[in-house]
């Protein structure tokens, strides 16, 4: 089986901090009538599920195309009992194996608004989950961090190579281990892009 673990993109769709700013604008130019339908759709380049490229964080990092490899084994850890922050102390008893793509099931996934106290990755996880040697860090937040102006966990996982993948939804999702195939748009020189994520099972 294969799970979408994407979030659709559509005009009134969660945005960070409710901003309207953020929403994305479909706006049809061509009728049927016409010969056939068109769209044309403005949206930020981290819009609902979408992939973080290094430059987004980092001054000399780099841009989203130059990404490669988008299908990795992939490890789903239901961290639904945490209130607030993802530490190092609730990583380290998960058995996190090296070359993963981790994926953090919260109580965010059971959220259909923005919440400004959603859980996120604290630096020492961040930490501890870079020193394992994953590829990539997936939550179920539009963001991986909260109010934190040095961005301590973007930093230290792009400065990396770790590849962070943000907005999943996995509140159908059971933890254990899958192939995730999670595919960025192929746009020159931007800083993230929506994907779609998806979740094979073995």
């Amino acid at each position: 089986p294969v799970h979408d673990i994407s979030m659709p993109i559509k005009e009134e769709m969660m945005v960070y901090k409710n901003k309207q700013e953020k929403r994305p604008v479909i706006t049809e130019t061509r009728e049927i009538e016409q010969g056939s339908r068109e769209s044309r759709i403005s949206m930020d380049s981290h819009t609902g599920t979408h992939l973080d490229a290094p430059s987004h964080m980092l001054e000399t990092g780099h841009t989203i195309d130059r990404y490669r490899n988008f299908i990795h084994d992939a490890a789903v850890f239901d961290l639904t009992e945490v209130n607030d922050a993802i530490t190092k102390d609730h990583l380290e008893k998960l058995g996190i194996k090296k070359g993963f793509f981790i994926l953090l099931k919260t109580k965010n996934s059971f959220a259909d608004s923005f919440d400004p106290d959603f859980v996120y990755l604290e630096k020492s996880g961040a930490q501890y989950l870079a020193e394992k040697g994953v590829v990539g860090v997936g939550i179920d937040a539009l963001g991986i961090e909260r109010n934190d102006l040095e961005h301590s966990t973007h930093t230290i996982l792009l400065s990396r190579g770790i590849m962070i993948l943000e907005g999943l939804r996995l509140k159908e999702i059971n933890q254990g281990e899958y192939t995730l195939i999670a595919v960025p748009l192929n746009i020159e020189g931007c800083d993230g892009s929506p994907v779609r994520a998806l979740l094979v099972e073995k």
